[in-house]
C-alpha cells in the first residue's frame, strides 16, 4: 500500500486528509500486533546495525543483543526478518545518528521525530536506504548540509526534517514518488530548489506537500511550479524571496493553501490568482506587493483564509469579495485601502471569526452589515478614517471577545460605553485616541450596569479625556491591563485600583493627577502575590496589539504572558514621598514615575524589586543618596534619577557599570565616573531650583501636543 498525503510533523497535522488518517492507523496496527507474529530472531546484520547506534533514551529501550530485534520497542520485522521500521518519535533521544544506520538496507520507515538528536546526517543516508518510503527525523537539533542521493530509484514518500539547524542548499533528491517534502525551520539558503522536485516529463507529479518556510532562502521564487500539478500546499514564507509571484504557480488547479508570508516579494498580486479555484487559504501578509486586490478574487469561492496585511496595497474591497462566504478570517490591516467602509457588504460573511481592517484609509461609518456576522470573536478597524457612534446593533455579535476601533472619529464615549457593556463575552477593547475631549464616562448609570464581567484588556489612551478615573472600572475583577494614559485626567489615583486582583499592567502616564503614590497600590495582587500572578489566566490574544515604546518603536505582542507588569505614572503633578511599601511588588518589571513632583529619600526597598527591568525616576524633587543596595538589581537594563537633588557617591558594579551620564545628569551634588564631577573631594555647587507643579503641567501640556509616548497601545 502507498501512503499517499499523509505527515508526521505538528505543523502539518490540519493538512491531513481523513483517508489518510486511516492509512495512519493502519500502520499502528501493522506496529502493535505484526511483532506477535513474526518469526524468532531477526537478521543478523540488521541487529548489529541497531545495537551500533547506541541511543540514549530518557528510559531505556528493550534493545538487547540477547533477544529478539523484531521484538524490540520501535521496530518492525517483515516476513523475512528484516527490520522494516525504525519508530522512536518522542522517546527522549539523544546522542548523534550512527553511519551504522545505513546498513538497515530494508528499511522503509525511518521515524526519529521530537527527541534531541545532535549532528549531521550519514553520507550515505539517502543512497543506501533505497527502500526507504518515510523519513521523519522533525524536531530535533541535527544540523550540517544533507547528504546527496545518487539512487534515481528512490521510493521516498514522505520526507520531513523541518524544526532542525540545516543549513547549505538543499541537494538533488532523487525522488520519483515522493509526495511530501518539508524542511521547514531550518537554515538552508540559496534559491527555493524548485527544479529538483519540479520537473517536465518527470515522475516528480506526485508532489502534494512543499514546506520551505522559515528559512534563509533568497531570490526569486523560481519558475517550474507548474510542473507539480498535483501540489495541495505550497509554504515558504519567513524567508528573504523577492520578485513578483511566478505567474506558473496560478496554474496550479489543485493547489489549496498558498502561503509566502514575511519575504520581500512585490509588484501585484497578479489577477491569474483567481484562478486558483481550490484555494482555502491565502498568506502573502508583510511584503512588498502593491496595486489593487484582483477584482475578482471573489472566484476563490472556497477561501477560508485571506490574509494580505502589512503591504502597500491601493484601491477598494472588491464588492465580488462577497462570494467567498467560507471566509473565516480577513486581514488587510496596514495597507493603503480607501473606500466607504459603511457601503462594503459583510452580511455574506457567516463564518468570519476575525475581522482586521486596521491601518488604513477606509471613510464612513461603522458598517452595519457587520453586525450580521454572528460568528465574529474579534474586530479591528484602528486607525482609519471613521466616523459616528458605537450602535447598539453591535450586541448582537454575542461571541465578540476583541475589538479596536482606536484613532477614528468616534463621538458619544458615554453611549459607546453603554452599548459595549452589553458584549457579554468581550474580553479586550481598545479604544484610543478616539472620543477627543469628550467627558471620560463616570455616572451613575455605569456604575449600575451589570457589564464586562470578562473584560482584561482595557485601553482609552490618548482620547484626552477630561473628568476622573471612573469609579465603574472598581468592578472589572477580570482587567489585567489598564491604559488610561495621554488624558487630562484631575484628581488623585484612586486606591482601590489597588485591589483589582488581576491588574498587572497600568499606564496612568500623562494626565493631570495630583495627590501622593496611593499605599494601596503597593499591594496589588499580581504584582507581590506569586500564588495571585499564577492564578492570572494571561491567554493569546485574538489579534496583537501594538504598544510604543520608548525610543518611538512599537513593540507587538501576540500574548498577555509577553506584556511586562508595568506601573506607569510619570508626567503627571504627583508628590510626597514614594511609599517604603513599593518593595513590596516584587513581580514588577517597569516602574515609571519621571516627570512629578516626589520628594524624600529614593526608598532602599526598591532594590526588593528583583526582576525590575525599567526604573525611571527622572524630573522629581528626591534628596539624599543613591542606595548602593540598587546595584543588586540583576536584570536592569534602563534607569535614570536625571534632574532631582541627589548627591554623593554613584553606586557601583552590577548594572549601573552600563548606565551612562544621562541617567544621573542634573544633580550637581553626585559624583562619580558617570558624572561631570568625577571627584566627590571638589565642593559641591548649589542644588537645582525647579518650578514644581508649573514644570510637570508645562511637559504634560508639552507632551499631548506634540504625541510624545513612553507607553501608549496604538491598536
Amino acid at each position: 500500500m502507498k501512503p499517499n498525503k499523509v505527515t508526521f510533523s505538528k505543523d502539518m497535522k490540519n493538512d491531513v486528509p481523513t483517508t489518510l488518517l486511516i492509512f495512519l492507523c493502519q500502520w499502528v496496527f501493522i506496529m502493535l500486533f505484526l511483532p506477535c507474529c513474526a518469526s524468532a530472531s531477526c537478521d543478523q546484520v540488521d541487529r548489529d546495525a541497531l545495537l551500533s547506534l547506541d541511543f540514549k533514551a530518557s528510559s531505556p529501550l528493550n534493545w538487547s543483543a540477547s533477544s529478539d530485534c523484531c521484538l524490540w520497542e520501535g521496530i518492525l520485522c517483515g516476513p523475512d526478518d528484516r527490520v522494516l521500521h525504525l519508530w522512536l518519535p518522542g522517546r527522549g533521544l539523544s546522542g548523534s545518528v550512527s553511519p551504522a544506520i545505513t546498513n538497515l538496507t530494508y528499511l522503509t520507515h525511518l521515524n526519529l521525530s521530537q527527541n534531541t538528536l545532535l549532528g549531521v546526517l550519514p553520507d550515505g543516508l539517502f543512497s543506501s536506504l533505497f527502500h526507504l518510503q518515510v523519513l521523519d527525523l522533525s524536531f530535533n537539533r541535527l544540523n550540517g548540509h544533507l547528504p546527496v542521493s545518487s539512487n534515481e530509484a528512490s521510493k521516498l514518500q514522505i520526507v520531513d526534517l523541518s524544526s532542525n539547524y540545516f543549513n547549505g542548499t538543499i541537494p538533488s533528491v532523487a525522488s520519483g514518488s515522493l509526495s511530501i517534502f518539508n524542511v521547514s525551520k531550518n537554515s538552508f539558503a540559496g534559491s527555493i530548489p524548485i527544479s529538483v522536485f519540479c520537473k517536465n516529463g518527470s515522475n516528480h507529479n506526485n508532489l502534494t506537500f512543499m514546506d520551505f518556510s522559515f528559512n534563509r532562502f533568497t531570490d526569486p521564487i523560481p519558475t517550474g511550479l507548474a510542473s507539480c500539478s498535483k501540489l495541495q500546499i505550497f509554504r515558504a514564507g519567513f524567508n528573504a524571496l523577492s520578485g513578483h509571484l511566478p505567474d506558473d504557480i496560478f496554474g496550479l488547479a489543485d493547489l489549496q493553501q498558498l502561503s509566502l508570508p514575511v519575504n520581500r516579494l512585490s509588484g501585484p498580486i497578479g489577477n491569474g490568482i483567481v484562478g486558483l479555484t481550490n484555494l482555502k487559504i491565502l498568506e502573502l501578509y508583510s511584503n512588498q506587493l502593491v496595486g489593487d486586490i484582483p477584482s475578482q478574487i471573489g472566484n476563490l469561492v472556497r477561501l477560508e483564509k485571506l490574509v494580505l496585511h502589512s503591504n502597500n496595497l491601493t484601491g477598494a474591497i472588491p464588492p465580488s469579495l462577497n462570494n467567498c462566504t467560507n471566509l473565516s478570517t480577513l486581514n488587510l490591516r496596514v495597507n493603503n485601502l480607501t473606500g466607504e467602509l459603511s457601503a462594503f457588504n459583510f452580511s455574506t460573511f457567516q463564518l468570519l471569526t476575525t475581522l482586521d481592517l486596521g491601518n488604513n484609509n477606509f471613510t464612513g461609518k461603522l458598517p452595519q452589515s457587520l453586525y450580521s456576522c454572528k460568528s465574529l470573536t474579534a474586530i479591528r478597524l484602528a486607525s482609519n478614517n471613521l466616523q459616528g457612534q458605537i450602535l447598539p446593533e453591535i450586541v448582537a455579535l454575542e461571541s465578540l471577545a476583541f475589538l479596536s476601533i482606536s484613532n477614528n472619529n468616534l463621538t458619544n464615549a458615554t453611549g459607546a460605553f453603554m452599548v459595549l457593556m452589553g458584549c457579554k463575552n468581550l474580553t479586550t477593547l481598545v479604544l484610543t485616541k478616539s472620543f477627543l475631549l469628550e467627558t471620560l464616562p463616570n455616572d451613575e448609570s455605569l456604575a449600575d450596569l451589570d457589564g464586562f464581567h470578562k473584560l482584561q484588556v482595557l485601553a482609552i489612551g490618548g482620547c484626552k479625556f477630561t473628568g476622573q478615573v471612573p469609579t465603574w472600572i472598581a468592578k472589572l475583577k477580570s482587567l489585567q491591563v489598564l491604559d488610561l494614559a495621554f488624558n487630562l485626567i484631575t484628581g488623585s489615583i484612586p486606591g482601590w485600583l489597588g485591589s483589582l486582583p488581576k491588574l498587572f499592567y497600568m499606564d496612568l502616564s500623562n494626565n493631570l493627577l495630583t495627590g501622593g503614590f496611593p499605599e494601596e497600590l503597593c499591594r496589588m495582587p499580581s504584582l507581590t502575590s506569586k500564588e495571585a500572578d499564577d492564578k492570572v489566566e494571561r491567554s493569546y490574544l485574538e489579534l496583537p496589539v501594538s504598544v510604543m515604546s520608548r525610543n518611538g518603536t512599537d513593540q507587538q505582542y501576540n500574548h498577555f504572558s509577553q506584556l511586562p507588569p508595568t506601573l506607569y505614572l510619570g508626567w503627571n503633578s504627583l508628590s510626597g514621598n514614594i511609599p517604603i511599601e513599593i518593595g513590596q511588588l516584587k513581580f514588577l518589571h517597569e516602574l515609571d514615575l519621571s516627570h512629578n513632583n516626589f520628594s524624600g529619600s529614593i526608598p532602599v526597598q526598591i532594590s526588593n524589586l528583583s526582576n525590575l527591568e525599567k526604573l525611571d525616576l527622572s524630573y522629581n524633587h528626591l534628596s539624599g543618596a543613591i542606595p548602593a543596595s540598587l546595584t543588586a538589581l540583576n536584570f536592569l537594563s534602563f534607569f535614570s534619577i536625571a534632574y532631582n537633588d541627589l548627591q554623593g557617591f554613584v553606586p557601583s558594579g552590577g548594572q549601573f557599570s552600563t548606565f551612562t551620564i544621562s541617567s544621573f545628569e542634573g544633580n550637581p551634588r553626585l559624583c562619580g565616573y558617570q558624572t561631570a564631577q568625577q571627584s566627590c573631594s571638589l565642593s559641591p555647587p548649589s542644588p537645582p531650583v525647579f518650578a514644581g507643579t508649573q514644570r510637570s503641567s508645562n511637559k504634560i501640556l508639552t507632551a499631548l501636543i506634540f504625541g510624545i509616548t513612553f507607553s501608549i497601545f496604538l491598536v
